[in-house]
């Protein structure tokens, strides 16, 4: 079981995360709207794994997935787009993302990359 944090500036995504992670039996540790704070709740939270979206106002996902890997190189991070356009996809994995998972998503599909990568 993962303590997860979710960064989302969508409630409908966020609360269908929360649903796949109850249904995976990992714990919801912190939960944000936006990328402001977001350092600053991981350090304080120490999630094993982050849901990161990319596409967020004020501050986007890749800039806190550079944050965080800045902070914590060894950050499991998982983002979460609906772009698919290679050179962002790059970006991310690039900066550290341990996962790219592209919306619309299935639920099994998004439990298989937190387990797996929650396993790495």
């Amino acid at each position: 079981m993962a303590k997860v944090m979710i960064i989302d500036d969508s409630d409908a995504i966020r609360m269908v995360l929360k649903d796949i992670l109850v249904i995976g039996q990992h714990s919801l540790v912190a939960e944000l709207p936006s990328g402001i704070g977001a350092l600053e709740e991981y350090i304080k939270s120490s999630p094993d794994i982050v849901l990161l979206d990319m596409a967020m106002p004020k501050k986007d996902g890749l800039a806190v997935l550079k944050e965080i890997m800045e902070r914590n190189p060894k950050a499991k991070i998982i983002m979460i787009s609906a772009s698919d356009n290679q050179e962002t996809v790059k970006d991310c994995i690039g900066a550290g993302a341990s996962a790219y998972i592209l919306k619309p998503f299935n639920f099994q599909d998004v439990l298989n990359i937190i387990n797996q990568v929650a396993k790495s």
